[in-house]
């Protein structure tokens, strides 16, 4: 059986027992948040990697006929790449985040 000593478990017991007991009373209140939600900042910085990949293509398009200067060429396919990178590093923070919570115990 897991500890309950810590205040984690209690307050969980204690949430668990006011539910039992038919109602949840408000024990804090939540300020409401300002400004844009994790979701949007995630979805923006999302967008902002897809169009860096579609600028790089077109560049890369435009250097493969002649029509772009390859340190523009360069520029543009860096940046995808640096977009990209942060992607992923996002990615794996999220996915590890994920992990930890599902090993937490409770």
């Amino acid at each position: 059986m897991a500890d309950m000593s810590s205040p984690a478990a209690k307050a969980y017991l204690d949430t668990l027992k006011s539910l039992q007991s038919g109602g949840a009373e408000k024990t804090a209140e939540v300020a409401p948040v300002s400004g844009p939600s994790f979701g949007s900042l995630v979805e923006q910085s999302l967008n902002s990697a897809i169009d860096a990949q579609h600028e790089s293509e077109s560049v890369s398009a435009k250097g493969l006929i002649g029509e772009a200067n390859m340190t523009d060429v360069l520029q543009a396919v860096n940046d995808a790449e640096m977009a990209l990178n942060t992607v992923i590093a996002i990615r794996d923070r999220v996915i590890e985040a994920y992990e930890t919570i599902l090993r937490t115990p409770m």
